[in-house]
């Protein structure tokens, strides 16, 4: 175990930036409030026979009738959410319980949603507070995740605290009105996606961590990569994101039925407090608060920096996200670096290893329970053998010579792995991943020159449409397609319309009309969100809806400099600055840290523990100066004024350098030129 201090000196620009930076892809969707009028143009339509049949046959092919997971998610129920919203200081919405009522326990699926996704979000919509096992709580369905409490010796645990402090607070003031209010004496982080940590200023005081009072555990690496992920493709990461998670539809049989691995994200205050103690290794053993937590440390599983942790007097085994009641994404569509399915299978084959003869309660940090000795076993060996059957399946198909999209056309996972509910691809999907693990080990480069340089996106089109005998003849033998139930081909071909002709808006309805049905016919949350949201999009255009400030006072504190400092130079406009030279030297003196910038030949490099001998201007600051110049609490003149800066040099080298920094516009267009 080490402590963190040196992990927590970390710093962030900000405000003036685009934004979008900070934590996990999900801050977009934490933070996109966004009002019905986003919504009041939507021109859905109704599902297809084509789609029909195609939701029909799947009701065929899975055990529908098996309510084991019913029960499951039901067990334990001790009292609803509260039916009142969640709303900000100034009324905005960061949570409402109601959004998803639409969606009833019991219900068929509509024409227009696949009756496995359809399935999978009525269970998760069975909400409230739940006990898992004596002592072990979970509330359930106030955010994306679930928040975990443990009941010890002295006071309680808290594991995950969801992404928002509002919903974060709510939900351990709902487990305070059924059990004796103990005090939180520790807090665990899983992993370091934003809906494992955001809302931690919500159910503890930051004096109290700083006093020992509460200790905060996280794995190895945790901090660098809650806050690392989204910094340098956060504005297409984060726009992107706003797809996945479908922000901008209405929950609705037509639209919006949730994420898959919960109904959908919050929009209130995220916050970060940096760990104390870290986890470094599986095995490590630690009695917090009376129980005894051993460690299964899972780095570059379905986050870059994840454990799992089994409580020894409970037979409890939390798997944090490596184990939950989906077929997780290798590979985020938001975008993000691909995960491993390799030793993600590894991983949990470990924890059979591990604790498989004792265990008798699985939970995650998603999704309900597994009780149980042989259950538990039985999830955990399932999971196990899909995430290493992508990964193996993949890589044989490979070996033989076929592509990318070939082998995504061709691997079905076997029967037995298949037909458990657990492992459909709710959130995920076999197709994507299965791409994913190809680009894992072979790249985007499929072997064939053909595909070595190809053209961009609108020369292509404009090739396809002349030599497919322009856009008129296209849509006419398109709409055959689209009647004959061939949605996956009118997306693609009319895609090729949608960018040689980007004012042809009878091409954008056509292609908007097949991703629609391609959506109503998705078992995946994301995937389903992607098709709706791309259909909006084309029919109405990019809706410039207000963006969020996710620049808080806490992530800027959790960037270190030399992050800081690459995201200045991915900032750079390199050609425009490809003969200037700029040297700027800083010397932060309460860290103890100087450093060298030089903007040369169109990049920004930056040096520790150097100062250039002719540089341009010397700053002489602190971190907490630097901080407050960054969230615009103070401008670079104050600050020298008040002599929080001294400045040797020339005083507007500094100004310059910032001037030649790219800014980003969040609504870029995705589905048109």
């Amino acid at each position: 175990m080490k402590t963190a201090a040196k992990a927590s000196k970390r710093l962030y620009h900000s405000k003036s930036v685009d934004l979008w930076k900070l934590s996990s892809s999900f801050l977009l969707a934490t933070a996109v409030a966004f009002g019905s009028s986003a919504w009041a143009a939507e021109q859905a339509k109704p599902a297809t026979d084509a789609t029909k049949a195609a939701n029909d046959a799947l009701l065929k092919e899975l055990p529908f009738n098996d309510k084991t997971s019913f029960e499951l998610a039901h067990k334990g129920f001790i009292a609803p959410l509260p039916s009142e919203p969640i709303k900000g200081a100034n009324g905005n919405m960061i949570w409402d319980p109601s959004k998803y009522s639409f969606i009833k326990e019991g219900t068929e699926a509509p024409a227009s949603t696949n009756p496995s996704l359809w399935r999978q979000s009525q269970l998760i919509n069975i909400s409230g507070l739940f006990e898992v096992t004596d002592g072990i709580y979970q509330v359930r369905n106030y955010d994306l995740s679930n928040m975990t409490i443990v009941e010890g010796k002295e006071g309680i645990t808290i594991f995950d605290p969801l992404i928002s402090s509002e919903t974060a607070k709510a939900a351990l003031e709902l487990y305070f009105k059924h059990r004796p209010k103990k005090p939180v004496v520790a807090v665990i982080y899983t992993h370091s996606h934003v809906d494992h940590y955001g809302g931690v200023r919500g159910v503890v005081d930051e004096a109290d961590v700083k006093a020992g009072k509460v200790k905060i555990y996280a794995p190895k690496g945790f901090l660098e990569h809650a806050v690392a992920e989204n910094v340098m493709a956060g504005t297409a990461m984060s726009r992107r994101a706003s797809y996945m998670y479908g922000n901008l539809l209405p929950p609705s049989e037509t639209g919006q039925l949730g994420a898959g691995l919960g109904t959908t994200t919050s929009a209130g205050t995220v916050t970060l407090i940096p760990p104390t103690d870290i986890i470094e290794k599986t095995g490590e053993k630690h009695v917090i608060d009376g129980l005894t937590y051993e460690f299964l440390y899972a780095p570059g599983s379905e986050a870059p920096a994840e454990m799992l942790y089994y409580i020894r007097e409970k037979k409890a085994l939390n798997t944090a996200e490596d184990s939950t009641h989906t077929m997780h994404n290798t590979y985020s569509l938001r975008g993000a670096k691909i995960r491993e399915p390799l030793p993600w299978s590894k991983y949990l084959n470990e924890a059979l290893k591990m604790w498989g003869d004792d265990v008798q309660v699985m939970y995650a940090m998603h999704h309900w329970p597994v009780w149980g000795n042989k259950e538990v076993r039985d999830q955990l060996s399932s999971q196990r053998d899909m995430y290493r059957y992508i990964n193996d399946e993949t890589l044989r198909l490979a070996n033989k010579g076929y592509t990318m999209t070939e082998i995504a056309e061709q691997v079905q996972l076997p029967k037995g792995i298949a037909d458990r509910f657990s492992n459909r691809g709710y959130y995920g999907s076999l197709n994507h991943n299965v791409k994913a693990t190809y680009v894992l080990y072979l790249g985007w480069f499929i072997g064939n020159p053909a595909t070595l340089w190809e053209l961009p996106p609108e020369e292509q089109a404009k090739r396809y449409v002349d030599m497919m005998g322009g856009s008129e003849a296209i849509l006419k033998k398109a709409k055959e397609y689209y009647d004959k139930g061939d949605f996956r081909w009118v997306a693609e071909v009319v895609n090729h319309v949608v960018f040689a002709e980007p004012s042809n808006q009878a091409a954008k309805n056509m292609q908007a009309d097949a991703l629609e049905q391609l959506g109503y016919q998705a078992e995946s949350g994301p995937w389903r969100n992607f098709y709706l949201t791309g259909a909006k999009e084309l029919r109405e255009g990019v809706q410039k809806l207000p963006t969020p400030d996710t620049a808080s006072p806490d992530t800027v504190k959790a960037m270190d400099l030399d992050l800081f400092f690459d995201y200045l130079g991915m900032r750079l406009k390199g050609p425009e600055v490809a003969d200037k030279h700029i040297t700027i030297n800083l010397d932060f003196t309460d860290l103890k840290q100087q450093y060298t910038l030089e903007m040369v030949n169109g990049v920004l490099n930056h040096t520790e523990g150097l100062l250039a001998k002719n540089a341009d201007a010397k700053l002489t600051l602190t971190r907490d100066t630097l901080n407050k110049l960054m969230l615009k609490e103070t401008t670079l003149k104050d600050a020298v004024s008040a002599g929080s800066i001294k400045v040797d040099g020339a005083e507007g080298k500094l100004e310059e350098l910032m001037s030649y920094m790219d800014t980003f516009d969040f609504w870029f267009p995705i589905v048109t030129p």
